[in-house]
């Protein structure tokens, strides 16, 4: 699978005008405000109220860009939006390409009959969040936190933006992730799922694949296993199973070390890498003891057999305006929290699903991961779209995060009943 990246020649413009400004993608346009002067600092005063109105307007972000031969020769072509905040539509060469109403998923937009072979223009028109949750609590009124706007339950967008009892009133937007370009030649891995199963000193890895094909053609995968000394054992012809001997476990911070191998599936057609998924894994199990005592019965959590003490805290988002979360903060923060001798730590729901860097940081630090989905404090309208969009954004989170050494658990929402 090849992909190139959009990220360069972007600019941002407020809808019907003229004025375009240089923007940073991935960014936001509170970002792209503040870098060019035409907004003041939301935490100063009261200018939270001045970026608030901000938000009544729409916005675009434009690009021109060339795809690359690696692209165009493809057999499919997509246009991947791995965050789109909030409401947006997508045009390639000024065709509707998709539409997009969730934060929080992965969009991928079919463009064989759009993309050219020359310059082609790529734009995104974001639509006012405040519009829309107000045009939607008029029609179905839902209840939420008292300390944010009405309706912000409507929308599939960070809870906390529409404000919080501890936050601001900034419901920022823009291209909040990576857009790329994919291209498919053959097939390509769509999930990877790994099951661990323990035993005398040995783990045995179940590999659960799902291919998507672009032919006919037989298809099948290898497996590379590198242990944390840089040693690899590899398994051909679509292996069901890997065995790994002498294993080396993955602990919770004060518990052990964490040790982490590399898994590599490698897609191939007659010997020829077609797509690759590789990610770093421990082995480990995660159980909940429950046993009879004269108490009446225990309650807890194991990891490897042994009993855990959860030492920890509440994870919400490090700024309100995302762009400006970066690995180095992160990385800052929860290194902070393993030398304060955390060894878990929960990602609260009325946020967003942090990027993949957390969870990297979490599974190297031994800091075990309470993931509560993205639901929090409101009723929610429970329509037959709200349940597919829904359904897709946890399907895509949990395909993206679940073989982290760190994830411990998931929660479905934040103090409330679903």
């Amino acid at each position: 699978m090849e992909i190139q990246y959009l990220r360069e020649g972007w600019t941002v413009r407020e809808a019907g005008s003229e004025e375009k400004l240089p923007a940073r993608v991935p960014g936001s346009v509170y970002m792209d405000l503040l870098a060019n002067g035409r907004m003041d600092d939301p935490f100063w005063r009261d200018n939270e109220d001045k970026a608030l109105a901000i938000m009544e307007k729409d916005f675009v972000y434009e690009t021109v860009f060339v795809p690359e031969d690696r692209i165009q020769n493809a057999d499919r072509v997509l246009l991947r939006c791995e965050g789109l905040d909030t409401i947006a539509d997508v045009y390639l060469n000024d065709i509707l390409a998709g539409q997009a109403d969730n934060m929080h998923r992965i969009w991928e937009f079919p463009i064989e009959g759009i993309l050219r072979g020359g310059e082609n223009t790529l734009a995104v028109r974001f639509h006012s969040p405040t519009r829309y949750i107000r045009e939607k609590f008029s029609r179905c009124v839902t209840l939420g936190s008292e300390h944010s706007m009405d309706g912000f339950p409507q929308i599939r967008k960070a809870h906390c933006m529409f404000g919080w009892d501890w936050g601001p009133r900034l419901p920022d937007a823009g291209i909040w992730k990576d857009m790329e370009l994919v291209g498919i030649r053959g097939g390509r891995l769509t999930s990877v799922y790994i099951t661990q199963e323990h035993g005398e000193d040995q783990v045995k890895l179940h590999f659960h694949t799902e291919i998507e094909k672009t032919g006919e053609e037989h298809l099948e995968y290898s497996v590379t296993v590198t242990d944390p000394d840089g040693n690899s054992q590899t398994w051909e012809d679509s292996p069901d199973t890997a065995v790994i001997s002498h294993p080396r476990l993955w602990w919770p911070n004060g518990y052990g070390k964490q040790e982490l191998y590399t898994v590599r599936v490698s897609l191939k057609q007659n010997g020829r890498e077609l797509d690759r998924w590789e990610k770093r894994i421990g082995l480990r199990t995660m159980t909940v003891s429950r046993v009879k005592d004269e108490y009446g019965e225990s309650f807890s959590h194991q990891v490897n057999g042994i009993d855990i003490f959860a030492m920890g805290a509440d994870y919400i988002p490090e700024d309100s305006i995302y762009g400006r979360i970066t690995l180095q903060r992160t990385k800052k923060l929860l290194r902070q929290c393993r030398d304060a001798n955390f060894n878990c730590i929960r990602v609260w729901g009325g946020g967003f699903y942090p990027h993949d860097y957390f969870y990297d940081l979490c599974d190297e630090y031994g800091l075990i991961v309470w993931q509560d989905l993205m639901f929090a404090c409101a009723v929610y309208e429970l329509t037959d779209a709200f349940d597919q969009n829904i359904r897709a954004e946890i399907r895509d989170n949990v395909r993206r995060l679940r073989y982290h050494a760190s994830l411990g658990l998931w929660c479905g929402n934040n103090e409330m009943e679903m």
